[in-house]
């Protein structure tokens, strides 16, 4: 129980940093909740706040899962430490505390977690980079940024199975999955309707 409060509070909590909150009103004057879809992640903030914000937010948001699997690491060597560091983490971004519980869709923590199990855990660069190529590949056909995240999460998902990694890491990818698809809802329910957004900038 004690290993499990210190991997999954402090998971949890640097998940909870608002970092599209924070960027959006120190350096804009603006709560990137109040426009577009009012969500804290990086996809509203480029396109309320532009592109460089955006990528701002979505590099912070990334690296803050991936100290999260970094910590998990130096508490624990077992797989389930990570996995839930990882799951705490996207918790904490989707309901962050610090921000009245409304964040993001937790995209950018599936890449961080899958970008630490890369560079902090030393499985193969492909768990990253098989993900990241179908989010583009989806992207360039479709031009649809909320289709090609479910798509690259489904992807991750197939991948890690491909790859066997140990059971509590597929588990953890399960349910990033499973967290982002339940968060694209409306998104989902828009694009059965034929009226989601499409990028203009691709």
């Amino acid at each position: 129980m004690a290993e499990l409060i210190l991997i999954c509070l402090p998971g949890y909590l640097i998940g909870s940093v608002p970092f599209a909150l924070v960027i959006g009103r120190v350096f804009y004057d603006t709560d990137v909740r109040c426009y577009g879809s009012g969500n804290l992640g990086g996809s509203n903030t480029g396109r309320v706040l532009g592109k460089k914000a955006g990528l701002c937010v979505m590099t912070l948001d990334l690296l803050k899962v991936t100290l999260v699997v970094w910590l998990s690491m130096r508490l624990s060597d077992h797989p389930h430490a990570i996995a839930l560091g990882g799951i705490a983490a996207a918790l904490g971004h989707c309901f962050p505390l610090t921000a009245d519980f409304r964040g993001g869709k937790a995209v950018a923590g599936l890449y961080g977690f899958l970008f630490g199990l890369w560079v902090c855990a030393g499985y193969s660069p492909s768990v990253f980079f098989v993900p990241l190529a179908v989010f583009m590949t989806v992207l360039i056909l479709f031009k649809i940024v909320s289709l090609s995240s479910i798509c690259s999460a489904m992807g991750a998902l197939l991948w890690v199975c491909v790859m066997d990694l140990p059971m509590p890491l597929s588990a953890a990818v399960l349910a990033f999955t499973v967290l982002i698809i339940v968060r694209h809802h409306e998104n989902i329910r828009r694009m059965v309707h034929g009226c989601e957004a499409k990028i203009t900038w691709m």
